[in-house]
Protein backbone atom coordinates (compact mmCIF):
# COMPACT_ATOMS: atom_id res chain seq x y z
CA UNK A 1 0.00 0.00 0.00
CA UNK A 2 1.31 3.32 -1.00
CA UNK A 3 0.77 6.21 1.85
CA UNK A 4 0.00 9.56 0.03
CA UNK A 5 1.87 12.03 1.51
CA UNK A 6 4.31 13.38 -0.54
CA UNK A 7 3.19 16.80 -2.72
CA UNK A 8 3.53 16.72 -6.35
CA UNK A 9 4.36 19.77 -7.97
CA UNK A 10 3.32 20.58 -12.26
CA UNK A 11 4.77 23.39 -13.97
CA UNK A 12 5.93 24.18 -18.19
CA UNK A 13 9.71 23.58 -16.95
CA UNK A 14 10.77 25.84 -19.92
CA UNK A 15 9.34 29.21 -19.16
CA UNK A 16 8.27 28.82 -15.02
CA UNK A 17 11.39 27.08 -13.38
CA UNK A 18 11.68 30.50 -11.55
CA UNK A 19 8.22 29.48 -9.89
CA UNK A 20 9.19 26.02 -9.10
CA UNK A 21 12.81 26.98 -7.45
CA UNK A 22 11.15 29.60 -5.63
CA UNK A 23 8.84 26.67 -4.06
CA UNK A 24 12.22 24.91 -3.47
CA UNK A 25 13.80 27.49 -1.85
CA UNK A 26 11.17 28.29 0.71
CA UNK A 27 10.89 24.18 1.59
CA UNK A 28 14.47 24.00 2.18
CA UNK A 29 15.41 26.88 3.82
CA UNK A 30 14.80 26.66 7.79
CA UNK A 31 13.99 30.77 8.12
CA UNK A 32 10.65 29.75 6.40
CA UNK A 33 7.67 27.56 7.78
CA UNK A 34 6.81 25.96 4.29
CA UNK A 35 7.27 22.18 4.26
CA UNK A 36 6.72 19.38 2.06
CA UNK A 37 8.16 16.10 1.17
CA UNK A 38 8.48 16.48 -2.68
CA UNK A 39 6.86 13.81 -4.93
CA UNK A 40 9.62 13.82 -7.25
CA UNK A 41 12.60 12.81 -5.37
CA UNK A 42 10.72 9.43 -5.91
CA UNK A 43 12.54 7.45 -8.46
CA UNK A 44 12.65 8.84 -11.91
CA UNK A 45 11.53 7.00 -15.66
CA UNK A 46 14.86 4.76 -16.61
CA UNK A 47 13.77 5.73 -20.51
CA UNK A 48 13.19 8.82 -21.22
CA UNK A 49 12.74 8.51 -24.63
CA UNK A 50 9.48 7.29 -24.59
CA UNK A 51 6.83 9.87 -23.50
CA UNK A 52 4.54 6.92 -22.32
CA UNK A 53 6.96 5.63 -19.57
CA UNK A 54 7.94 9.12 -18.77
CA UNK A 55 4.04 9.53 -17.82
CA UNK A 56 4.09 5.90 -16.13
CA UNK A 57 6.91 7.54 -13.76
CA UNK A 58 4.90 10.74 -13.24
CA UNK A 59 1.58 8.58 -12.46
CA UNK A 60 3.67 6.84 -9.43
CA UNK A 61 4.90 9.70 -8.39
CA UNK A 62 0.65 11.48 -7.85
CA UNK A 63 -0.09 7.77 -6.73
CA UNK A 64 2.12 8.64 -3.95
CA UNK A 65 1.18 12.00 -3.46
CA UNK A 66 -1.68 13.95 -1.10
CA UNK A 67 -1.30 17.44 -2.79
CA UNK A 68 -1.18 18.76 -6.41
CA UNK A 69 0.53 21.62 -7.02
CA UNK A 70 0.17 23.49 -10.71
CA UNK A 71 2.30 26.37 -11.22
CA UNK A 72 0.39 28.54 -14.03
CA UNK A 73 2.43 30.87 -16.09
CA UNK A 74 1.32 32.00 -19.17
CA UNK A 75 2.55 28.73 -21.95
CA UNK A 76 0.54 25.99 -18.79
CA UNK A 77 -2.12 25.33 -21.00
CA UNK A 78 -0.72 25.63 -24.97
CA UNK A 79 2.36 22.98 -23.44
CA UNK A 80 2.47 20.24 -25.69
CA UNK A 81 5.49 18.14 -24.39
CA UNK A 82 4.55 14.84 -23.81
CA UNK A 83 1.66 14.21 -26.63
CA UNK A 84 2.22 11.21 -28.67
CA UNK A 85 2.77 13.26 -31.85
CA UNK A 86 6.33 14.09 -30.43
CA UNK A 87 7.37 10.65 -29.48
CA UNK A 88 10.24 8.83 -31.58
CA UNK A 89 8.02 5.86 -31.33
CA UNK A 90 4.89 7.46 -32.42
CA UNK A 91 4.13 6.70 -36.54
CA UNK A 92 2.14 9.20 -37.96
CA UNK A 93 1.34 7.84 -41.13
CA UNK A 94 -0.19 5.28 -38.85
CA UNK A 95 -1.26 7.34 -36.15
CA UNK A 96 0.03 4.37 -33.59
CA UNK A 97 3.23 3.86 -31.09
CA UNK A 98 5.90 1.51 -32.85
CA UNK A 99 6.57 -0.32 -29.67
CA UNK A 100 3.36 -1.38 -29.14
CA UNK A 101 1.87 1.29 -26.48
CA UNK A 102 -1.68 2.93 -26.41
CA UNK A 103 -1.51 6.28 -27.95
CA UNK A 104 -1.94 9.36 -25.73
CA UNK A 105 -2.45 12.58 -27.10
CA UNK A 106 -2.36 14.62 -23.62
CA UNK A 107 0.42 16.64 -23.03
CA UNK A 108 2.32 16.16 -19.66
CA UNK A 109 0.32 19.03 -17.76
CA UNK A 110 -2.80 17.39 -19.10
CA UNK A 111 -1.92 14.13 -17.49
CA UNK A 112 -0.90 15.14 -14.18
CA UNK A 113 -3.90 17.87 -13.83
CA UNK A 114 -6.78 14.94 -15.31
CA UNK A 115 -5.46 12.29 -12.98
CA UNK A 116 -5.02 14.43 -9.83
CA UNK A 117 -8.53 15.52 -10.32
CA UNK A 118 -9.49 11.98 -10.86
CA UNK A 119 -7.74 10.67 -7.82
CA UNK A 120 -8.85 12.66 -5.22
CA UNK A 121 -5.63 15.07 -4.10
CA UNK A 122 -6.01 17.95 -2.39
CA UNK A 123 -5.57 20.60 -5.77
CA UNK A 124 -3.87 24.24 -5.47
CA UNK A 125 -3.15 26.53 -8.49
CA UNK A 126 -0.38 28.78 -7.89
CA UNK A 127 -0.18 31.69 -10.74
CA UNK A 128 3.74 32.88 -11.92
CA UNK A 129 1.79 35.95 -11.90
CA UNK A 130 0.63 38.85 -9.58
CA UNK A 131 -2.77 37.87 -10.42
CA UNK A 132 -5.03 34.54 -10.30
CA UNK A 133 -6.22 34.48 -14.33
CA UNK A 134 -8.26 31.20 -15.00
CA UNK A 135 -8.22 31.18 -18.74
CA UNK A 136 -4.71 30.35 -18.49
CA UNK A 137 -4.93 27.35 -16.34
CA UNK A 138 -6.13 23.93 -18.03
CA UNK A 139 -9.44 23.32 -18.64
CA UNK A 140 -10.26 20.24 -16.14
CA UNK A 141 -8.83 22.02 -12.73
CA UNK A 142 -9.92 25.70 -14.05
CA UNK A 143 -12.66 25.75 -10.97
CA UNK A 144 -11.32 22.59 -8.81
CA UNK A 145 -9.04 23.61 -5.86
CA UNK A 146 -7.20 26.67 -4.13
CA UNK A 147 -6.08 29.12 -7.04
CA UNK A 148 -3.39 31.75 -6.00
CA UNK A 149 -1.04 34.67 -7.05
CA UNK A 150 2.94 33.81 -6.33
CA UNK A 151 3.84 37.06 -6.73
CA UNK A 152 3.03 40.45 -4.97
CA UNK A 153 4.46 44.13 -4.25
CA UNK A 154 6.73 44.95 -1.48
CA UNK A 155 6.64 47.82 1.07
CA UNK A 156 8.72 49.57 -1.13
CA UNK A 157 6.50 48.99 -4.25
CA UNK A 158 9.11 46.41 -5.66
CA UNK A 159 7.76 43.04 -6.95
CA UNK A 160 8.38 39.99 -4.44
CA UNK A 161 7.53 36.51 -4.50
CA UNK A 162 4.29 36.19 -2.13
CA UNK A 163 5.31 33.56 0.73
CA UNK A 164 2.41 34.53 2.42
CA UNK A 165 -0.32 33.66 -0.43
CA UNK A 166 1.77 30.50 -1.17
CA UNK A 167 2.04 29.41 2.45
CA UNK A 168 -1.73 30.10 3.20
CA UNK A 169 -2.62 28.03 0.06
CA UNK A 170 -0.59 24.80 0.97
CA UNK A 171 -1.80 25.19 4.40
Amino acid sequence: MVYRTRTYIAADWDNDSNAVQQLNYWNDNKYFSLSFTNAHDLQQARDSSLNCSIKRSLGERLDASHTFVLIVGNNTKTVRSGRCQYCNSYNSYGGYCARGYSVDNRSYIEYECEKAVKDGLKIIVLYNAFKVDRAKCPDVIRNVGIHMPMWGYGSNGQAVWNYQNVKTALG
